[in-house]
């Protein structure tokens, strides 16, 4: 089987090939540049470097959100195109939960996040029970200071993933002390090779009813909803 994965949810945009279970290749750029320009040719680069066509791929993997509303979008709608035009399977995996598969080898809990601004971060907590990746809290968006209380509760070591995690470093290690760690550099970035794995083994979706999960409404949206009440 030959899965196409596809993240643009955030800063972060991946692509991978993964062949059953080899990873053909990988393509991972941590820049701010338009999604919307770069994904594509990534992919026609990404399958002509791996000698594979189009038509070969068997499945697409797209990470569905929480994230930027714009990178989720793309990402989505790109799947999607793909998916419809080649006539097959599309799954979306949380792009948290991509994220926190990093933590393969952590004894505890996995919290990745991404900030989400006002002091508020997308987030949910993942463990790994024998090899296999479990969501213990689902995914949320959520003021730092009340989920590193929520965290302090369980008085585990929690395992921070995410190039946001810095950003709110301070709020976790006053709230959760030693039991806070963060990844390595290496480890912060979501690899879409990891989505695809974890695709593989979820339920394939109806390509025209499938939807990304925002977790929130898009700031306009919420406007417009405003301005309706009002």
């Amino acid at each position: 089987m030959k899965v196409l994965a596809i993240d643009t949810s955030n800063v972060v945009m991946g692509v991978a090939l993964v062949e059953d279970h080899i990873i053909k290749g990988e393509i991972v750029t941590n820049i701010k540049k338009d999604h919307s320009t770069r994904l594509m040719p990534a992919i026609e680069l990404l399958l002509a470097n791996c000698h594979v066509a189009p038509k070969e791929l068997d499945l697409i993997v797209v990470a569905k959100g929480p994230g930027s509303y714009t990178g989720v979008r793309i990402g989505v709608t790109v799947a999607k195109t793909l998916a419809w035009t080649l006539n097959i399977p599309i799954v979306g995996v949380s792009s948290l939960e991509a994220l926190a598969a990093n933590g393969r080898y952590f004894n505890g809990f996995i919290c990745p996040l991404f900030d989400a601004r006002r002091g508020q971060i997308y987030t949910g907590l993942y463990r790994y029970y024998e090899e296999q990746l479990k969501c213990v809290e689902d995914d949320r968006i959520v003021l730092s200071n009340e989920w590193a209380r929520s965290l302090k509760e369980k008085n585990e070591p929690v395992l921070f993933l995410g190039s946001d995690a810095g950003l709110h470093k301070d709020i976790l290690i006053e709230a959760l002390g030693p039991l806070a760690m963060f990844a390595p550099p290496s480890m912060q970035l979501p690899r879409p090779s990891e989505l695809a794995f974890l695709g593989m083994n979820k339920e394939r979706e109806e390509v025209h009813s499938f939807v990304p999960n925002y977790v929130r409404l898009a700031e306009a949206e919420l406007n417009w909803l405003a301005k309706q009440k009002g």
